[in-house]
């Protein structure tokens, strides 16, 4: 099963965002984490070693895909 990990912050982007990308995942093929960094901000390092810039964004097996924009990474260290 392929590891998928959502990093969000809990804006209005963020939760469409988690709605309609996160949940798509067909979730037999996908492990989809929701993590809230304005809620687990211990994770804002693990995100940003993942080459997330701005949330919402979606880490799939290594690779980063940014969605939209909600808030930049570093707005909310």
């Amino acid at each position: 099963m392929t590891k998928a990990i959502f990093f969000h912050a809990g804006c209005p982007v963020c939760v469409s965002a988690e709605q309609q990308f996160a949940k798509a995942l067909d979730p037999s093929r996908y492990d989809v984490e929701i993590v809230h960094l304005g809620e687990q901000r211990s994770r804002l390092a693990e995100a940003e070693a993942a080459g997330v810039k701005s949330v919402p964004a979606m880490v799939i097996a290594g690779a980063t895909f940014h969605i939209n924009f909600g808030a930049a990474l570093a707005d909310l260290k």
